[in-house]
């Protein structure tokens, strides 16, 4: 692969179910992208379906690797694909009231539906644990329930990873999210910088347990956040933190696997970072797939990549690595072959 090539498939763009998908198709195929991440609430196992098939289409015309094709598919307050082809999945609150084997069997059933219509992502499980004294003045996932069992990392771990193990027996990848952890900051890091300073949560703490148990049971995706964590790094954002995404996810927990960015589009917690520095920043801290919700920033992304690439070797074995990665999850999605 050139250098653009393999910048291009670090970079996930946004398919919103208002948008066009043909245009979409021509963006992955010409700006040679990894991926695309399905966003604004679809309705209809068809409809997708189409959508996915164009990307794929245009992507193998291209003589490219296969699309990603990822989706929020947690439940409750988050489901991204519903309607006919899609049950209607609870909450985690509710979820984590079920038996394991039952959680293992469900997280099975909904990763059968999205393999049907052509996704092979599940952004999903919320590994995230909410002290309860905060409770719904969490923001990004207290106050919509979607962590399995506020302030008990243990019981969030075992959910955690009876979810893993359904979602991947079913041929789907399963996301763990948000790394290090979204349940102490009160702000919404999409909507706001403010209160997404995390000032306990440190290496070891207990609260990184679910994340943990994703791992061991075979997760092989997970997703960083873009709140502050001056106990592990007191300079930068998890996902711009070589401390977060090399020293404690890689080294120190042992994860392997592709490591994709919360938005880094139009979260309102890196609007202040130039977008092709949070990429850049992103990739060197030892980060795989750049997600944004918004399409058109993917050009300077993959610009932004290059040039560092050119100047830097360092740089460039990086992205090498980076892009190992993310072929190699395409391969055992059987999206791409040796």
């Amino acid at each position: 692969m050139t250098p653009a090539e393999q910048a291009g498939q670090l970079v996930m763009v946004g398919l919103p179910s208002s948008g066009s998908a043909r245009a979409a198709a021509v963006q992955v195929a010409t700006q040679r992208l990894g991926g695309v991440v399905l966003l604004g609430g679809w309705s209809g196992a068809t409809t997708v379906s189409a959508a996915v098939g164009r990307v794929q289409s245009a992507a193998r015309g291209a003589g490219m690797p296969g699309a990603l094709v990822a989706a929020d598919q947690e439940g409750g307050a988050v489901q991204q694909l519903r309607g006919a082809g899609f049950d209607r999945i609870p909450s985690a609150r509710v979820q984590a009231t079920w038996p394991l084997a039952d959680l293992t069997a469900a997280g099975r059933r909904w990763a059968g539906e999205l393999r049907a219509a052509g996704v092979t992502v599940d952004l999903s499980p919320v590994a995230d644990s909410v002290p309860p004294a905060l409770g719904s003045h969490n923001q990004p996932i207290g106050r919509y329930g979607r962590d399995f069992v506020p302030g008990d990392p243990e019981r969030n771990a075992v959910n955690v990873a009876a979810v893993v193990t359904g979602v991947l027996e079913e041929g789907v990848a399963p996301t763990l999210k948000h790394f290090p952890g979204l349940g102490r900051v009160t702000g919404n890091t999409d909507v706001t910088a403010s209160g997404t300073t995390d000032s306990t949560t440190a290496a070891g703490d207990p609260y990184l347990q679910p994340f943990a148990a994703g791992i061991r049971a075979g997760a092989p995706l997970v997703m960083v956040s873009s709140a502050r964590y001056p106990r592990i790094d007191p300079d930068h954002q998890a996902m711009f933190s070589g401390a977060v995404v090399t020293g404690l996810l890689r080294q120190r927990m042992g994860f392997r696997g592709v490591v994709v960015s919360d938005d880094m589009g139009a979260a309102r917690a890196v609007a202040g970072v130039p977008v092709s520095q949070r990429v850049v920043l992103f990739v060197g801290a030892g980060g795989d797939i750049a997600l944004t919700a918004v399409p058109g920033q993917a050009p300077t992304m993959v610009a932004a990549l290059t040039a560092r690439m050119r100047t830097s070797g360092a740089f460039a074995a990086r992205v090498r690595a980076a892009t190992e990665r993310v072929l190699a999850l395409k391969l055992r999605l059987g999206l791409v072959t040796c």
